[in-house]
């Protein structure tokens, strides 16, 4: 498995197979100039949208005709098991950002949790629902999301192998919101590869767990 970030919450995971499935592909021309990414320019088999804003949403630009997976349960596509855990995008039960989905994706034997704009800690209910995380796609900015201090937690709630941060503020991405640092602050286990993406086997996960901070590819 090859997991590429594009930016902002948007990755792309290729299978050993070559298949492709894309998380919340992002829309540069909303939010006023804020995301600074470069479009997406990619033809997935499978995307996968955790809640309907235009940063997360904009299956519109995607080449081809891949499938949007949206709904809360099991289903396998292309070669992925994907599985939806409802979850909210604040602390609110919905009533201020409304619904976020949570997916487990799995393929060529790795767990990959992608948690979309989370906005709270997770229940022992929606734990138990996720399951086994290898790796863990996070967002760490807060305001939107759940902030350093909660996704700390959730890290520990999930226990993945390796955790890769998302949705945080960068030279690509303006929003009012925190950048990494915060999150990686007093943390082993660390690294800045300098790199866009990942191979990862099963085989390969390391023995104590790890926090990798990609590079945006685009």
């Amino acid at each position: 498995m090859i997991i590429r970030w594009l930016g902002h919450s948007c990755f792309r995971i290729t299978s050993a197979e070559g298949k492709t499935l894309l998380t919340d592909p992002y829309d540069t021309e909303a939010y006023r100039g804020t995301l600074l990414y470069a479009p997406l320019d990619e033809a997935p088999d499978v995307v996968t949208v955790s809640h309907r804003h235009a940063d997360h949403a904009n299956t519109a630009i995607l080449k081809g005709s891949p499938e949007v997976v949206e709904a809360r349960a099991t289903q396998f596509v292309a070669g992925f098991s994907i599985r939806g855990i409802s979850t909210y995008h604040d602390e609110q039960q919905g009533d201020a950002r409304g619904d976020n989905t949570a997916f487990r994706i799995i393929a060529d034997g790795v767990s990959v949790c992608h948690l979309g704009d989370l906005g709270h800690e997770l229940s022992q209910a929606r734990v138990e629902q996720i399951g086994e995380v290898d790796v863990l796609l996070i967002p760490v900015g807060g305001y939107f999301t759940i902030d350093a201090d909660q996704a700390t937690r959730v890290m520990e709630q999930l226990g993945p192998a390796i955790t890769i941060p998302m949705h945080f503020r960068n030279d690509r991405c303006l929003f009012d919101i925190a950048g990494v640092e915060p999150f990686l602050a007093g943390k082993a286990g660390v690294e800045r590869p300098g790199v866009s993406e990942l191979e990862i086997s099963k085989e390969n996960l390391p023995a104590s767990p790890k926090i990798i901070v990609l590079e945006p590819y685009n």
